[in-house]
């Protein structure tokens, strides 16, 4: 009579997994690790669905920005951002308003009878502004400079040198003989202030004593006017105060304006020794940064990876059939084409099983001097050696995958019967 005893956790079954239906048109059923489509939508839809929102917001993001910078400081622009306003006021006092994008078109057009206003002067690249300043120099004409900083008052206006901190003051009284600041009063120039500056140089519109406008006077009757903050030009910003006026004095002091607006198609810009590389357009301080999130990194890794104290088990929140467990191993055995553990795993488990049989300890099931004379001796069988069989090498296909598992259960009910 044989004894059937109840299946073992702890030993894999044979990876050829269940038995095919008797019936030849049944289709087997899926194995457990197989996703069906709604499983693959239901684990991705979160992301997908997280992805579309920042799609959309990065979309919505460059819209709005780039509707809000477009036309900025433009005198065809009708934009808040714009100037077309000022532009028309010009016209309607006999002063023509003529647009250039190339730093060849407002070389050409500097003379005395011009105003030659440069919108970003900072944009420009050194052999720009050099250009620019050796024709505007003994022009006899006017060149306005609206918020130059340090990268451009170094050539297009040599004397003068750009506080770091920018001043507050977004409304600011003349305080200067000059004539066109008198007869407009206040005005919103802050912006940028300047530290140094000529001691023939007008100063107006000063912010904590540093001026935030400055006209420097040049040979031949011509002079270049620095404007902290490009507001009084602005079309929203216009009717504020005395801008108009401001901004009507300066750029109408000539009968000819020529507002240069850099682009990325200015010729100069694209030629010549100094262009610059993808490491010139970076800020200054972006290796540090890129450090700083590196350390960031490497203390967020370890603070993931860290564990504080030993592993504690849990219980599981359902009750798992040991078959299912045994089964789902053995899929994932079989799957990996792991045979050399599925192995290893139908050994332990055997020798485990035998060991109290013959009286061997637990802790010595799996040391091959102790249990394999007490084996040899408990088998019905002289001469039979178990060795190869429980300590065996891994076997080399499936076939012998299961044939190891039939002789370790054979092996196991002989010693049982014994």
């Amino acid at each position: 009579m044989t004894t059937q005893h109840p299946p073992n956790p702890a030993a894999p079954p044979s990876p050829q997994g269940p038995a095919t239906p008797a019936h030849s048109g049944e289709q087997p059923p899926a194995t457990s690790t197989a996703r069906t489509p709604r499983q693959l939508w239901t684990r991705t839809r979160g992301l997908l669905i997280a992805a579309v929102i920042l799609a959309i917001a990065a979309v919505t993001i460059a819209l709005v920005r780039s509707g809000a910078a477009h036309g900025r400081l433009d005198p065809r622009s009708a934009d808040p951002g714009g100037s077309r306003a000022v532009a028309q006021l010009l016209a309607d006092r006999g002063v023509t308003t003529r647009v250039v994008t190339t730093t060849a078109g407002a070389r050409d057009a500097a003379g005395p009878d011009t105003t030659l206003l440069i919108a970003s002067p900072d944009l420009l690249t050194d052999r720009q502004q050099a250009q620019l300043h050796a024709a505007t120099t003994d022009s006899g004409g006017r060149t306005v400079l609206i918020a130059p900083g340090a990268p451009s008052l170094g050539t297009l206006a040599p004397d003068v040198t750009a506080d770091p901190a920018p001043s507050l003051d977004a409304l600011a009284q003349p305080g200067c003989s000059l004539p066109a600041a008198r007869r407009a009063g206040d005005a919103e120039t802050g912006g940028r202030r300047y530290a140094t500056y000529p001691t023939d140089a007008d100063t107006c519109y000063r912010s904590e004593s540093l001026p935030t406008l400055l006209r420097l006077p040049e040979a031949k009757g011509g002079n270049t006017v620095l404007i902290g903050a490009p507001d009084i030009l602005l079309n929203d910003r216009l009717d504020q105060q005395g801008n108009a006026s401001l901004a009507l004095q300066l750029l109408g002091s000539r009968p000819h304006l020529v507002w240069y607006l850099p682009s990325l198609s200015d010729d100069a810009a694209a030629t010549g020794t100094d262009r610059r590389s993808f490491f010139d357009l970076l800020p200054s301080g972006w290796l540090w940064g890129t450090l700083q999130l590196f350390v960031a990194a490497v203390l967020a890794a370890f603070w993931r990876g860290r564990r504080l104290g030993r592993l504690v088990p849990e219980r599981l929140p359902v009750a798992i059939r040991a078959s299912e467990a045994v089964e789902g191993r053995a899929r994932l055995y079989r799957k990996a084409g792991a045979r050399d553990h599925a192995a290893s795993a139908l050994r332990t488990a055997t020798r485990t099983r035998l060991a109290p049989l013959i009286g061997v300890p637990p802790s010595q099931a799996h040391t091959p001097e102790t249990l394999l004379p007490a084996l040899t001796a408990a088998l019905r069988t002289p001469g039979q050696d178990p060795r190869p069989l429980l300590f065996g090498p891994p076997p080399a296909n499936d076939a012998a995958l299961i044939a190891l598992a039939d002789q370790l259960d054979a092996l196991e009910r002989e010693v049982r019967h014994s």
